[in-house]
């Protein structure tokens, strides 16, 4: 009777204690191309990807873990390994982004897929491995290059990020350079019964609407000597700059929950972030107060860390987020 009782217990304690503790986190699995991935911010480096500010747009309820890695295909991603590391950390609920194309039309062997066969087959094999292990897949096509210009060059200017049809000129509407690497994902998605997200249709309406002009802004395009550390300058139409990274994962969040609807609950939304670890529009909060508008309703999302607290003019109405793990240094 004594160890029924006993049993009993440590049976109303387990329930307790499941009952009240904290909701689980929810975890998104990020796999891709450079376009996507997380990048080197030493000596002011400048190149963003877009999977490396989804996080800001988030609740601290979500967790990003970003693996997507320059120059992969969605060949060379399996047979490099770097997928099967990311299978085995999926558990039940888990998400996991899959955007793969830029570098599967590239023509070296290691990398180059089919669409409508090989590439098709490598999408599937991410959503079945995912649904294997409890995941969610959710499939997007690729972001446009920044390609106004019939360019023959453009596919194999990603990896030189360079604009090699630079001498060409430049018309008014942008040139498809992804042909049907845009479909497979489609395909696979409806046939798959998978969320898909058209990221070269959000992408591309965004660059036609800013224009030749305007989209350079959202893109690794300076002249020579405009920022440090890109003395010689660059003209890059894939690769996108603290802004642009910023601006297509606000739309691509804005798309997931879209689709999602059970992300759409963590969904966040400011107007300036700054972060430690280049994932936010600034690295200092002074700067980020200081380029806040006048008068206007301002929210600014504090990444993780200890920050000194910024001085707040009294023409700037601003309110701060700060995200789980961001303190101000005199609070301690």
């Amino acid at each position: 009777m004594k160890t029924a009782k006993l049993i009993l217990g440590a049976l109303f304690c387990l329930f307790v204690t499941s009952a009240f503790s904290p909701e689980q986190k929810v975890k998104i699995f990020m796999i891709g191309d450079s376009t996507m991935a997380n990048k080197d911010i030493s000596n002011g480096k400048l190149e963003r990807g877009w999977g490396m500010m989804l996080k800001n747009f988030f609740s601290d309820d979500v967790v990003v873990d970003n693996n997507a890695l320059n120059g992969r295909s969605s060949k060379s991603f399996i047979t490099e390994g770097h997928w099967r590391k990311v299978v085995d950390q999926i558990k039940p609920g888990d998400y996991v982004f899959i955007q793969f194309g830029h570098n599967d039309e590239k023509k070296d062997t290691a990398r180059h897929t089919d669409p409508g066969t090989t590439f098709d087959a490598n999408l599937r094999k991410f959503v079945s491995e995912t649904r294997q292990r409890g995941g969610i897949p959710v499939l997007f096509n690729s972001v446009v290059r920044r390609t106004f210009t019939d360019s023959k060059t453009a596919v194999e200017d990603d990896d030189k990020r360079d604009n090699t049809s630079k001498e060409l000129v430049e018309g008014d509407v942008l040139v498809d350079t992804h042909g049907d690497y845009l479909t497979s994902p489609k395909n696979v998605a409806e046939k798959e019964h998978v969320v898909f997200i058209d990221a070269n249709k959000i992408t591309h309406d965004l660059e036609q609407g800013l224009g030749v002009e305007g989209s350079k802004k959202l893109h690794m395009w300076y002249k020579p000597g405009e920022v440090p550390s890109l003395p010689d300058g660059r003209q890059d139409n894939t690769h996108y700059n603290v802004f642009g990274a910023y601006v297509v994962a606000g739309l691509l969040a804005d798309a997931v929950a879209d689709k999602v609807p059970k992300l759409k609950k963590y969904l966040r939304h400011f107007d300036i972030s700054v972060a430690k670890d280049g994932s936010g529009l600034f690295f200092d909060v002074q700067e980020a107060v200081d380029n806040a508008p006048v008068g206007k309703p301002t929210t600014i999302l504090v990444g993780e860390g200890v920050w000194r607290k910024p001085t707040l003019p009294k023409d700037k109405n601003i309110k701060f987020i700060m995200r789980q793990g961001a303190e101000w240094d005199d609070e301690k």
